[in-house]
């Protein structure tokens, strides 16, 4: 390879790396202007496939990227927050929400790409102290940063494009459709976007064949591409569904098999397709006009073949679900049910699972004390090594939620409003494992008192059982408080709590008065008091847990009164 040879391969990797980065740079801070309004598209997907292909569209528009959306469902899929029905109209939706990019890089502004990467360079990083300005700054020079490396791209396709050799491989390109289309595909796999595929796509059929006129690929060589990258970009799914749930593996099977089918439906029609988007696109030189033909193609294209696929997603599940037989198999309790490491980069997700996998942690601890009940007031010894067990599950999980959170705190797409929320969730893990170690405890003390034959005053009994209920009912309704972010249940947690610490006492002073009566024995004394005691501080924890649910609903409204007044 000679030295111009060399340089314009650079050069044009290096265009696609500029774009590549821009893209994601811009995904990041959509997805921190958008914030927890993601939450209300994830809302929809529980409705049916109409508005899961919407949500699907929604989601992917914002994040722009359908793998990433892609790989997001796969996750709930895996963790049972999705069927696989939902998860289908959702990546069918996709599919849609991705030609966003394409439609913005055939408005062709790459001569104000340096315009907008100064004025988003200045709101990005010397603006301080108002977070919605940073992201709309981060937006703004990451669409700058895009289109610089398209104009590099455009700069060096043109010396390529004059090439004998590069203008034969785009002739046989365009005269054979299966070749472009493995093209496309084999272009997308390597890069992992089908949105910078298309990109490189509209840059190369903008720039001028060796007539110095026409495309050196023309719109009809274009489209088999262009179906190629559809293909191409199922190959992140599939991927991200290895090691994952039966479920998961279906759902990356179906998304491949949507983009396959609707390229072998429609490639056969690739010349009435092009004779249409002609019609329906501006008209112009065509150098001129293709790159806005190859982004309504795209368009028109997933559109299409959604049309064709909505009603049959019922039979896309049946045919899936052949394909790929059995069930899952049940887990090890140690672990994790909800935690997905591919959706690290899209924080508001990433967050969703880890309240699940906390929630579901807490609940393992809800039952512990139902075991603990049962081990110190009905001698259960069974009851008592379940909790032993179960103390050792919760530590196990502690660890690996801690590690999960600490990885979404790194992300460069967390907002200050997230970064918050990850803190709290930390603290939230500790104070649920730190409800099992009470648990365990309170168990030990069981152990010892069957062993040493013990026998508390029916009077003691009840004070400890009406311990335990209330013990029961904090936990509970703390879970729920974190799960729904409930703040009238987080209120109440906190007034539970304050009749628990008050109970405490109560009971300490009767404790004393039947002492001082001679109705208990002395050497009682010290694992009475323990018990109440660690009950006490499973309404500490619980309590600690209200305080994170209530800092969260506060900084959120005071965040929404911040940026209502600034807009004022």
């Amino acid at each position: 390879m000679n030295i111009e040879g060399l340089q314009i391969g650079l050069t044009l990797l290096g265009g696609l790396a500029l774009f590549i980065y821009g893209m994601n740079l811009m995904s990041d801070g959509l997805q921190k202007a958008a914030g927890e309004k993601m939450k209300n598209i994830l809302a929809l997907l529980t409705k049916n496939a109409l508005v899961g292909v919407l949500a699907g569209a929604v989601t992917t528009a914002v994040i722009q990227s359908s793998s990433a959306t892609t790989v997001m469902v796969i996750g709930f899929v895996a963790a049972n927050l999705m069927n696989l029905r939902q998860a289908i109209s959702i990546i069918i939706g996709a599919n849609i929400g991705t030609t966003v990019t394409a439609q913005l890089v055939a408005f062709q502004i790459g001569d104000y790409a340096w315009g907008f990467v100064i004025i988003g360079f200045i709101m990005y990083f010397f603006i301080s102290g108002y977070e919605k300005v940073t992201d709309i700054g981060q937006i703004i020079f990451a669409f700058g940063v895009l289109f610089v490396g398209l104009n590099v791209m455009g700069d060096a396709m043109e010396p390529l494009s004059q090439t004998e050799m590069f203008a034969d491989l785009m002739l046989k390109v365009s005269d054979s459709p299966a070749l472009g289309v493995i093209v496309g595909a084999v272009l997308t796999a390597i890069i992992q976007s089908s949105s910078a595929s298309i990109a490189v796509l509209q840059n190369l059929a903008a720039t001028a064949g060796p007539d110095g006129v026409t495309s050196i690929i023309g719109l009809t060589g274009a489209i088999p591409i262009l179906f190629g990258t559809n293909i191409g970009t199922t190959v992140t799914a599939l991927l991200a569904s290895i090691g994952g749930s039966v479920n998961a593996k279906r759902a990356a099977l179906a998304h491949t098999m949507f983009n396959v089918g609707g390229t072998l439906i429609f490639i056969w029609f690739t010349p009435y397709i092009a004779m249409f988007v002609e019609m329906i696109s501006p008209s112009g030189d065509e150098l001129d006009v293709i790159s806005r033909q190859i982004a309504n193609a795209h368009l028109g294209f997933n559109i299409a073949t959604t049309i064709v696929f909505i009603p049959l997603i019922g039979v896309l599940v049946k045919i899936v679900t052949k394909l790929i037989p059995g069930k899952d198999e049940i887990k090890d309790p140690m672990e994790v049910v909800y935690l997905d490491y591919n959706v690290i980069e899209q924080p508001f997700i990433a967050i969703h699972l880890a309240v699940k996998e906390l929630s579901r942690m807490a609940e393992i601890t809800a039952g512990m004390i139902t075991e603990t009940k049962k081990a110190f007031l009905g001698g259960d010894m069974d009851a008592a090594e379940s909790v032993m067990k179960d103390e050792t599950v919760v530590d196990s999980l502690r660890d690996k939620i801690t590690e999960y959170l600490s990885s979404i705190f790194v992300s460069e797409a967390v907002t200050e409003h997230q970064a918050r929320t990850i803190s709290g969730l930390l603290h939230v893990a500790s104070d649920v494992e730190h409800i099992g170690d009470c648990c365990k405890t309170i168990s030990e003390f069981a152990i010892e008192k069957t062993k040493n034959g013990y026998e508390f005053s029916d009077n003691a009994c009840a004070e400890i059982y009406q311990c335990f209920q209330l013990g029961t009912k904090i936990v509970n309704d703390s879970i729920e408080a974190l799960s729904t972010g409930d703040m009238e249940l987080a209120q109440s947690v906190k007034r539970q709590e304050r009749r628990l610490n008050e109970l405490e006492e109560k009971l300490r002073q009767r404790h004393m008065e039947r002492l001082n009566r001679r109705q208990c024995s002395p050497e009682f004394t010290v694992i009475y008091t323990d018990v109440v005691h660690h009950i006490e501080n499973i309404g500490d924890s619980c309590d600690n847990i209200a305080d994170r649910v209530l800092e969260d609903i506060n900084f959120k409204n005071s965040s929404a009164e911040k940026t209502s007044g600034e807009c004022e």
